[in-house]
This record gives C-alpha cells, sequence and structure tokens, in this order.
C-alpha cells in the first residue's frame, strides 16, 4: 500500500497527542515518549493528570521509573485543556465505550473526543480512534464531525482507526511489540497512520478501510468469547457426567493439530471479552440480522458465577449448613491473575449471589485493597490462618501467583476452585484436588 511520495510524519519531530489516559492510553502515551516524540496527554480527570505529571502511574503496566524518565527528559506531559490538540500533529482517541443497560452501545464519549477534536482540527493533522467499538463508527460518527468545517478527508485531515491490543498484566506482549492494525478513511489515511504509528510500534499490519479494521478488533475478543463459552458449556456437562472437565481439556490439548486450549472457569470478565462481541451484535439487529453465536455465548458465560454459587450450596449441603448464615470468603475479585482491575469480574456476580441467600462474604485479594464496583462496598481482608479455617467455604476466583494454595487447602474447611489452580498441589491427609469442590463436599474426584 507504500508509495514513494515522502510522508511528511516518516521523520523530523512529531507531537502526538492520547485522548484518554485509562489502560490504554497512557501505555500508549508513554511508547510515543520512549520513541523521542513529544507525547502529550488528554483527560477530563484532573487528580488523573496531577498524578501522572507528578510521576505517579495508576495503570500497572505503566512503571513509575519509566514515566519519570519521559517526563525528566520533557518528552511527556498531561492537561486537562483539550485546546492544546492543536498543537497536536497526530491524535488518538483511546475513550471508554461501555454497554448501555440494554447492551447497546454507548458512544457518548467517542462523540465528545470527536467533538473537542472537531473544534481544535487544523490542516495536515492525523486522527486515530482506538476505542473498541462496531463496524461503521469512525466513518459515521467521527467523519462528519470532522468535516462539518469544510475539511476533506484524506487531503485536509487524515483519519484512522487501530484497534487497541491492550492485555494487561501480560510480561511479554505490550504495547510496541504487539502488531497493530489500521485502517485509514481513504488510503492516503492510511498511509498518514502507518508513517506515525511505525515510529513506536515495531509491526503495522494495514487494512483496506476503517470498518475492517474495526471488524478485526470485533473477531479477536468475538473468537475468545465464543471459545471460552464452548468449554464453558462443556465443563456444565462433565459435571452432569461427573466426568473431571480439567482432565478432559488437558487430554484434548496434547493434540498437536486441530485443537486450541480454552479453560472454563467462573465467568468472563474485564472490558473487551465480555463487551467487544455486542458491539457486532448490536450493529447487526440494525441490519435486521441476529447474530445467534454471539449471543448464545453470552448467555452461557453469563451463567457461570450460578453454577460456581450452587457448587457452594452444594458443598454447604454436604455438611447439613444452608447459606443462610454461613462464611464465605472469596479469594480474588480482579477478573484474572496478577492485575488489579475488577471490571466485568465474574467474582462481583458470585458476591452478589451469595449475600442475597443470606451469606456472610468476605474476600482477600492482594491487588485489591477496596471493591466498590455495582453496589458493592468491601474491603479486602488478611489471609490469616483464622480467616481461613473460619470460613464454612473458600471459593477461589481468581488465581492470582500471590497466594499460598496449599496453606489455603490445609486451613480451610471447605475449598471450592473455579480456576483449577490446586490441581499440583498435594496436601497431607487430604484427597487429590478434583473439578470444582476440591475439599469438603459430596464428591471429591
Amino acid at each position: 500500500m507504500h508509495d514513494t511520495t515522502p510522508n511528511p510524519f516518516s521523520s523530523g519531530d512529531l507531537t502526538v497527542g492520547v485522548v484518554g489516559l485509562g489502560y490504554v492510553g497512557l501505555p500508549l502515551l508513554v511508547e510515543i515518549a520512549r520513541s523521542g516524540l513529544h507525547a502529550i496527554g488528554f483527560d477530563i480527570n484532573s487528580a488523573t493528570v496531577d498524578a501522572i505529571n507528578d510521576g505517579i502511574s495508576h495503570i500497572e503496566d505503566v512503571r513509575q521509573e519509566e514515566l519519570a524518565e519521559a517526563l525528566a527528559a520533557g518528552r511527556l506531559e498531561a492537561t486537562t485543556d483539550m485546546a492544546r490538540l492543536a498543537e497536536c500533529d497526530a491524535i488518538s482517541i483511546s475513550v471508554p465505550t461501555p454497554l448501555s443497560k440494554t447492551q447497546d452501545p454507548d458512544v457518548s464519549f467517542v462523540i465528545a473526543a470527536s467533538e473537542v477534536v472537531a473544534a481544535v482540527l487544523r490542516p495536515g493533522q492525523l486522527v486515530v480512534l482506538e476505542s473498541t467499538t462496531y463496524p461503521g463508527t469512525t466513518r459515521e460518527v467521527l467523519l462528519p464531525a470532522l468535516e462539518r468545517n469544510g475539511f476533506k478527508v484524506g487531503e485536509d485531515f487524515f483519519l484512522c482507526f487501530s484497534p487497541e491490543r491492550v492485555d494487561p498484566g501480560n510480561k511479554v506482549w505490550k504495547t510496541k511489540n504487539t502488531p497493530k492494525v489500521i485502517g485509514g478513511v481513504t488510503p492516503a489515511c492510511t498511509e498518514a497512520g502507518l508513517a506515525v504509528y511505525e515510529r513506536f510500534i515495531d509491526t503495522m499490519i494495514a487494512v483496506s478501510s476503517t470498518e475492517a479494521a474495526e471488524m478485526v478488533k470485533i473477531l479477536e475478543n468475538t473468537f475468545r468469547a465464543v471459545n471460552i463459552a464452548l468449554v464453558n458449556e462443556v465443563a456444565l456437562i462433565a459435571d452432569r457426567l461427573g466426568v473431571d472437565v480439567w482432565e478432559v481439556v488437558e487430554a484434548a490439548a496434547t493434540k498437536p493439530f486441530g485443537f486450541m486450549k480454552f479453560t472454563p472457569g467462573p465467568g468472563l470478565g474485564g472490558h473487551c471479552i465480555p463487551v467487544d462481541p455486542h458491539y457486532l451484535a448490536w450493529k447487526m439487529r440494525t441490519l435486521n440480522y441476529r447474530t445467534r453465536f454471539i449471543e448464545l455465548a453470552s448467555e452461557i458465560n453469563a451463567e457461570m458465577p450460578e453454577f460456581v454459587t450452587d457448587k457452594v450450596r452444594e458443598a454447604l449441603n454436604a455438611g447439613r449448613k444452608a447459606v443462610n448464615g454461613a462464611r464465605i470468603l472469596v479469594l480474588g475479585v480482579a477478573y484474572k491473575r496478577d492485575v488489579n482491575d475488577v471490571r466485568e469480574s465474574p467474582a462481583l456476580d458470585i458476591i452478589r449471589l451469595l449475600a442475597a441467600d443470606g451469606a456472610v462474604v468476605e474476600y482477600h485479594d492482594p491487588l485489591v485493597a477496596l471493591l466498590s464496583e455495582d453496589g458493592t462496598n468491601m474491603s479486602s481482608v488478611e489471609l490469616t490462618d483464622s480467616v481461613l479455617s473460619g470460613a464454612d467455604v473458600v471459593v477461589i476466583v481468581t488465581d492470582h501467583t500471590g497466594v499460598d494454595y496449599a496453606r489455603v487447602l490445609d486451613q480451610a474447611a471447605v475449598v471450592v476452585d473455579a480456576r483449577h489452580v490446586t490441581k499440583a498441589l498435594a496436601v497431607a491427609g487430604a484427597p487429590p484436588p478434583g473439578a470444582w469442590i476440591v475439599k469438603g463436599g459430596p464428591v471429591v474426584r
């Protein structure tokens, strides 16, 4: 797709702005600065901006040292002054795109960002949307706002979509070395986007349009959601057949071709996998098409917190105890191992379901000191022997590596393991860990 005409973005000094300084925006901002370009971060939260300017990172994947280095070199700054977007040669928009209560995309943050960019847009600027959304958003929402003052896309300014591929907590794949997809409204837009991003991303993948780039992100996370739903349904089937689902998965994974390993669990979490497929489902409903795989996968994955809660009830019943009044300790409330992100975490539903049945629920998470989500307000308890032994059931929901699970098995009376993290442990006098109820309860396989 490259032509031989020198691209003004390919060399020389550039100022790149990032709108939205969360899990996507801040790592991107730091990587831009590390490449030697001038990076300006924009956010409406003054506390976030002040912290960044003081060298304090609120994102686990951004180390304080690398933020401090970029600040000291004068290559990075943060501001709430959106008028300074006019200073930027290129602008990346990385704002939230949540779902509404009716599972419809909420693009209000994208609309707001497009308005502030449109207000200061000048000839020659590149604008790139990175927020995950439905195919057509860049062309249908951003483009009309940016062309409002008579500017022509591909000539006066350049517009692209480049989906974020952030995996919080991943020690190998970071912003710089993760291949990045980009598609422009016009070929000239794509060339401009490539020229900028190639200066701080190792590998760029160009596609033919913004819609194709938007669809790439949706496919990536729908693929995961559907396959996780498949293995979760297999877990439900295996439980009814009296078969250890993890044994089946591990054995199937020995096949060197034609099988990709996914593991069951307590449900989906994070901002991407539980949310992104619904963007496509919503878009297709507007075109009178029903996305059956997506809807079924969402339904199955949403049932898993109830399944785990049923395992807690089953374990209590075996000891002739009721859920009402039982002391339940939830281990881990983050949505995945070794991160402090609780967005869409299945632990929230498990806590809510157990509390609704009258259980006294506590949690321990070494990375989440306070839990304040969806009406839940709790503090992490210290994981002492007395806390473990005093619980009627301990439920492992998130398998953080910093927890001593041998000690958990040794001290707890009953353990429900939704992550199968106890599979390799042998505790003196205890049966070998099994499928879900790994200590206590009616059946230990």
